[in-house]
């Protein structure tokens, strides 16, 4: 098994979509793996699997990025395959599409948890492990926000689009707080992609739906949002931070 070139890295939601995509193209470009899943065992080991069988490094994790003690595990066996360089904040949900009108108390807790709560915690974590106070040399963190974020998800989303819109706010905050110690970090805000998400609001087939509303008249594919994320994860954006990267068909 050839040793991880770029250290490892942290990939929630890691076991299928943009996560499972992310995790095989960053083991692709020498990065040590940590396939996060809270559910399904079967997908994570899968995309594990598939690392190793390619000559890299990788374990799947179940961790519940909502909870403070699954994050702290998850870190901690991660850094057994090497030095964590790296995190991609990717694990979401959403909920049913409705309006606000028709959403109750126990949603936003559900959605503002995972998907602010989450990262924030999986974010200290890596800056924990990453920065020259706590003996790091520095790393790469990339947050998975959603074109919502700008667009405000009207009718189906909004207590989605409002959780990456504080995700945004995070990147630009924590990027400035950490420029200094050899941590970069940026976004990336995906369109509508052919992923599963789509089924948890009750619409699977969502992207062709709304595919007319793009500029380029489609849905993208997980391996595009991958393609940019792991480009901030490199030495390539080494003066990147900060920054946010539209996957989104022009939208």
């Amino acid at each position: 098994m050839a040793a991880a070139t770029s250290g490892v890295v942290v990939v929630t939601g890691g076991g299928r979509g943009i996560g499972a995509a992310t995790a095989r193209l960053a083991a692709s470009r020498g990065w040590g793996v940590c396939v996060n899943y809270v559910r399904d065992v079967r997908a994570a080991e899968a995309v594990a699997a598939e690392i190793r069988r390619g000559g890299g490094e990788a374990a799947a994790v179940r961790a519940d990025v909502a909870k403070e003690g699954d994050v702290v595990a998850m870190f901690d066996a991660a850094a057994k395959l090497g030095p964590v360089r790296g995190l991609v904040n990717n694990a979401g949900i959403l909920e049913r599409q409705t309006r606000l009108d028709d959403m109750e108390a126990a949603r936003f807790g559900r959605v503002f948890t995972t998907n602010i709560v989450g990262p924030f915690l999986c974010a200290r974590e890596a800056v924990r492990r990453m920065s020259p106070r706590h003996g790091g040399s520095g790393g790469s963190i990339v947050n998975v926000s959603s074109i919502a974020a700008k667009l405000g998800g009207p009718g189906e989303y909004i207590d989605y689009a409002a959780s990456k819109g504080a995700i945004d706010t995070m990147t630009v905050g924590l990027a400035k707080e950490v420029a200094e110690e050899a941590i970069r970090v940026n976004a990336v805000r995906p369109g509508v992609i052919y992923t599963e998400i789509h089924a948890s609001g009750g619409e699977p087939g969502r992207v062709d739906r709304v595919k007319h509303a793009v500029p380029m008249k489609r849905g993208g594919r997980p391996e595009e949002v991958a393609a940019a994320i792991v480009w901030l994860l490199s030495d390539e954006s080494s003066y990147t931070t900060g920054a946010f990267i539209d996957v989104s068909g022009g939208r």
